[in-house]
C-alpha cells in the first residue's frame, strides 16, 4: 500500500512557476511508476508527466518543454516543476503511482491516488 500526498500548489500569474511535491509513505516511490494528472472544473482528468522507475520522463503535448518532472529517491518525492504558466494551466493537480513495468498516460492504470493539489494562473 502506497499513500501519497501533493503540496505547492498556489497562485500564480501567467508566466510565473511553481514547484509540486507529491511524497510517498507506506512504500518506496523507487519500485513504482509516478504520474502527475490534472484536472479542471467540468474536465476529465488528463496526463500531465509521468516518471518510470529507471528514471524515463514523460510528457503531455500540452506541457512539453514546460513542465519537469523529477525525483529524489532519498526524500521518496516525486516533483513537478512548472513553468511558463499559461491560464489553461489551471486545474487540481494529482499524483498517482503504478507498480512497472508499464509506463501510461491511463489514469485507470494507476493503483494509488492522492488528494490532489489546486495550481491557479491568473493575473
Amino acid at each position: 500500500q502506497v499513500q501519497l500526498a501533493e503540496s505547492g500548489g498556489g497562485l500564480v500569474q501567467p508566466g510565473g512557476s511553481l514547484r509540486l511535491s507529491c511524497v510517498a509513505s507506506g512504500r518506496t516511490f523507487d519500485s513504482y511508476v509516478v504520474g502527475w494528472f490534472r484536472q479542471a472544473p467540468g474536465t476529465e482528468r488528463s496526463f500531465v508527466a509521468a516518471i518510470s522507475w529507471s528514471g524515463g520522463e514523460y510528457y503531455g503535448d500540452s506541457v512539453r518543454g514546460r513542465f519537469t518532472i523529477f525525483s529524489d529517491n532519498a526524500e521518496n518525492t516525486v516533483y513537478l516543476q512548472l513553468n511558463s504558466l499559461k491560464f489553461e494551466d489551471t486545474a487540481v493537480y494529482y499524483c498517482a503511482a503504478l507498480k512497472p513495468p508499464i509506463v501510461t498516460a491511463n489514469a485507470l492504470m494507476y493503483d494509488y491516488w492522492g488528494q490532489g493539489t489546486q495550481v491557479t494562473v491568473s493575473s
